[in-house]
């Protein structure tokens, strides 16, 4: 009997899709580009795994350019046969790496969630609805994972799609029963109100809801039209439910006497009290800005002090240290009070929202926000300097975050250096003296000295642009550019917030690959190598072969195992290495080359429990690597199968288990292990006599034929012929039995390709310098192709050569070290240590302008990146400039910390503070006051 293709597995109707791959690509473009034409709020999106997208596009074929196309079905490759590349079908729709519920798709579609923390692109990606309709009608599968688009922003709207609703705990104090509501963050209270009567049984006139954060009572929530996110709702908070009928009263928000906590609204405070002074109170608490201080805005921000988990209770005690408050994580929001650590520790800004900033505010600018931005930041500073060491919930702060900059609302982690960017420009704006800016008409340098040039453009810059912002934290550069052919100059001098830095390339990764023996002639074993970081799978390929000792007439394959499955084969020899993330598994076969054209076998384990004797369940549970060999015979055989699955398992053999068990006997491999398991017990004898029987095979090892993903089963017997050429797959079951025979423990826990400890640590062997990142970020480059210049005198664009150096440094200087790298699918962080000075960096030889001044400065801040991206985590190192002395601050934890610990691999954002500078008034123009 011949076998002509394994597609006979598929049962769901997705081998005999009725479009072409070329068709199927042409129909979700078109679909794609509708959508974005059409969009609005409540559109239906759908979320899909990008890890079966990913398959799917390369089997389509969109992004080949990118190298993304997949394996093919047939092994040509080996030959150099480019254009017999085709990449396999990606199988049913498979979602289960994404939600909680793991591989289990058959629960009820709103049972089930995602899994928290995923990043768009990385973990998933999403369709609009009627893309979804057509890859599902191709290709079956799911769950389905439909999530709607929503408006976002206030002065600035964009579209996105919800993909993580709001998840509320309600507490019932009836009878203190605790249950989960889903609901989007723009659903109003109404349908809360609605939600939570239909789910407690409660009519709506008798329910009273409460905001319960933090297990206190807040605020009580009223039936209106007022969404979740305006009322400061943050995810996985409790909300408290009473029943207002005089029969059921809350022990909930009860003092120790029994009687009902009174809630306290605080105003913001409008002490006067400086970093060295310390905050001057009246009768525990601080009298407050009016809201009605802004005629024609709508600047009554709602502002209470008991939304942040602040009160008259929580205000400094005497002798208590001041700045040292923490700030909740409200879910994912480390890169938030990351950055917002860094920001109230800034010696000026701190001196300057403690004290009466009112008459600065601009309610009028069209490009701030009518004054919110600066007066939350400036309440919630106040706040941090106020509570002693009590953590604050910054809920307040991050709902006018996600009213002005929704890019940043949501529960996903953000960047956060893109927030401080977002801050010190909206705060800039909102407290921007300068109520009409007047129109300026920039002059070209032509020739004139660099310093008229420089005073000039920051003079332009300050009539439009003066506020605390510009003049603690804006310097100033000279950027030229020169035309590669008619060599024009172009001269201008632009102002600047922070300093981007690139990082020199390091570009050297270890990598962890596992190279098994696809003859069975050894044991597997895991090699580490160091290869280029913009390599390619050729570069880690030569390097595999040199640390395995590969011989001239074997070839690697590389594959990468994900659930105990082949996911894809990594043969294109230009396949970047950036595809392969360091939490990936790799694994490498050492095939003989002239094999190689022959049937490919793959071979997948499986637990088989004894007492079951229902061998075509697809229910069991995966384990280990699945091993690759290739079968010789011109047309193979089910005996030829079973003779290489008994060879390849050969090196695994326990040695107690039978004085026959010796390596490499050749014509012994099937029957050393098979007499044992065929003649160890009647009992083992009547198992196989029901395998045999469930089965109607021949075969002593309990293999089944099955598809690539382990989905659909069938048995063969020894004189089952297969047709050459092809992919053919087995499964094999493994009982007690086999366990007893075979040592499974080189099938699991193969290492991932680099195994990075969460504590950044000190790579000093990899260290480079602060000075090299700014040497790199100041070098002569050429634009890119995608950024050209406009040659005013050959008018046309250029790639021109373009040259930055510093002109004027501010106060309080910025570093941004870019540790990310970002494309399509691929993001990517450099873990390199960049050595900074923490005091005395001398700037004055990077300053052009030789004005006589010095440009030292002294470090007292750090933003802290940990881990990866979408995992990782953020902290902040701080210094209370008073103290001398340095803090950790880890969301709502404070913890002194000794500055020889301070510097790590985990550094992101470096605050700087100019030393020995003169006194100035706030105000003063920074331009006049560097250059006098």
């Amino acid at each position: 009997m011949t076998i002509q293709d394994s597609g006979f597995m598929m049962e769901d109707g997705v081998s005999c899709l009725p479009c072409t791959p070329e068709e199927q690509k042409k129909i979700v473009i078109d679909l794609r580009n509708e959508s974005e034409r059409n969009l609005k709020e409540g559109n239906l999106y759908f979320v899909i795994s990008s890890r079966w997208f990913r398959k799917w596009e390369r089997y389509v074929g969109i992004d080949a350019d990118a190298n993304l196309i997949g394996n093919q079905s047939s092994d040509s490759r080996h030959m150099n046969v480019a254009s017999s590349l085709v990449a396999e079908m990606p199988g049913a729709i498979d979602n289960s790496d994404i939600v909680q519920n793991g591989s289990d798709c058959n629960c009820k579609e709103n049972a089930i969630q995602l899994r928290r923390n995923l990043v768009e692109g990385q973990d998933y990606v999403l369709v609009p609805q009627r893309v979804w309709e057509k890859l599902h009608e191709w290709y079956k599968g799911g769950p389905a994972l439909p999530r709607k688009m929503i408006l976002q922003g206030v002065y600035h709207r964009t579209f996105d799609v919800e993909v993580y609703p709001l998840r509320l705990k309600l507490i019932d104090s009836r009878d203190e029963s605790q249950s989960v509501i889903w609901l989007s963050r723009k659903a109003s209270l109404s349908e809360l109100f609605q939600r939570v009567c239909a789910l407690r049984g409660i009519e709506q006139n008798k329910a009273r809801i409460w905001d319960y954060f933090n297990k206190r009572k807040h605020t009580q929530l009223s039936a209106s039209n007022r969404s979740l996110e305006e009322s400061n709702l943050q995810m996985d908070q409790d909300i408290l439910l009473e029943e207002v009928d005089g029969h059921h009263s809350s022990r909930f928000g009860l003092d120790s006497t029994g009687n009902e906590l009174a809630l306290v609204s605080m105003e913001p405070s409008r002490s006067s009290f400086t970093i060295a002074g310390g905050p001057t109170l009246s009768n525990g608490h601080s009298s407050g800005f009016k809201s009605n201080q802004y005629p024609g805005s709508s600047l009554s921000s709602g502002l209470k002090d008991t939304d942040d988990g602040f009160d008259a209770y929580n205000t400094v005690r005497k002798g208590e240290k001041r700045g040292l408050a923490g700030l909740q994580n409200l879910g994912n929001t480390c890169f938030m009070n990351s950055a917002l650590q860094c920001l109230v520790h800034t010696p000026p800004l701190v001196e300057y929202f403690l004290k009466d900033y009112s008459d600065e505010i601009n309610t009028k600018n069209p490009l701030g926000m009518h004054g919110e931005l600066a007066l939350a930041f400036g309440e919630l500073l106040r706040k941090l300097w106020s509570s002693g060491q009590t953590a604050i919930a910054p809920r307040v702060f991050k709902g006018k975050l996600a009213r002005f900059a929704p890019q940043f609302s949501g529960y996903n982690q953000h960047d956060s250096q893109e927030l401080l960017a977002f801050l010190l420009d909206g705060l800039h704006e909102d407290l921007n003296r300068v109520k009409e800016k007047p129109y300026i008409e920039l002059k070209d340098a032509d020739g004139r000295p660099d310093e008229v040039v420089a005073a000039e453009s920051w003079k332009n810059h300050k009539a439009r642009n003066d506020s605390v912002i510009v003049d603690v934290c804006q310097g100033q550069y000279k950027s030229t550019l020169v035309c590669p052919v008619c060599n024009k100059i172009s001269i201008t001098f632009d102002p600047f917030m922070y300093l981007s830095l690139p990082l020199p390339s390091t570009i050297t990764r270890t990598m962890t690959v596992t190279v098994f023996y696809g003859d069975g002639s050894g044991l597997p074993m895991p090699y580490t190598v160091s290869v280029l970081k913009n390599g390619f799978c050729k570069d880690l390929l030569l390097a595999l072969r040199t640390a395995c000792c590969l011989k001239t007439d074997e070839n690697l394959l590389l594959a990468e195992v994900y659930e105990n499955k082949i996911y894809r084969y990594l043969e294109m020899p230009l396949e970047p290495l950036a595809s392969i993330k360091d939490d990936e598994h790799i694994v490498a076969f050492r095939i003989q080359k002239k094999g190689m054209e022959k049937t490919k076998l793959v071979i997948f384990h499986r637990w088989q429990e004894k007492s079951t004797t229902d061998y075509l369940k697809s229910g069991k549970e995966l384990f280990g690597t699945p091993l690759i060999t290739y079968l010789g015979e011109d047309q193979p055989s089910g005996a030829d199968i079973e003779t290489a699955v008994s060879k390849v398992l050969s090196p695994f053999k326990r040695m107690h288990s039978s004085a026959k068990a010796h390596i490499g006997k050749g014509s012994d491999f099937l029957s050393d292990g098979l007499d044992e398991l065929c003649s160890s017990s009647d009992a083992q004898s009547i198992e196989n006599a029901e395998f045999e029987g469930a089965l109607s095979t021949d075969l002593s090892l309990r293999l089944l034929l099955t598809d690539d993903r382990v989905m659909n089963f069938k048995a063969f017997k020894k004189d089952t012929l297969f047709e050459p050429g092809k992919i053919l797959s087995v499964v094999m079951d493994w009982t007690d039995k086999e366990q007893g025979l075979y040592d499974a423990s080189y099938l699991k826990d193969i290492p991932e390709v680099h195994k990075a400890g969460f504590a950044a640590k000190k790579t000093r062997q990899e260290a480079i310098s602060l000075s090299s990142c700014l040497d790199a970020f100041l070098v002569e480059e050429p634009l890119g192709p995608d950024d050209m210049w406009y040659c005013p005198r050959c008018k046309e664009h250029r790639q021109a050569v373009k040259k930055l150096d510093l002109w004027m440094l501010p106060e309080i200087i910025v570093f941004h070290l870019k540790r990310f790298t970002y494309g399509r699918y691929l993001k990517n962080k450099i873990d390199t240590f960049v050595n900074f000075p923490i005091h005395n960096l001398d700037l004055s030889k990077y300053v052009k302008n030789k004005d006589g001044q010095s440009y030292v400065y002294e470090l007292y801040a750090i933003s802290n990146h940990y881990g990866g991206l979408g995992g990782g985590h953020y902290t902040a190192y701080a210094k209370l400039i008073d103290e001398n002395r340095w803090y950790h601050f880890d969301d709502g934890h404070v913890s002194p910390v000794n500055e020889s610990d301070i510097k790590t691999s985990a550094a992101y954002l470096l605050f700087y503070k100019r030393v020995n500078e003169s006194k100035m008034e706030i105000g003063e123009s920074s331009y006049s006051h560097s250059t006098s």
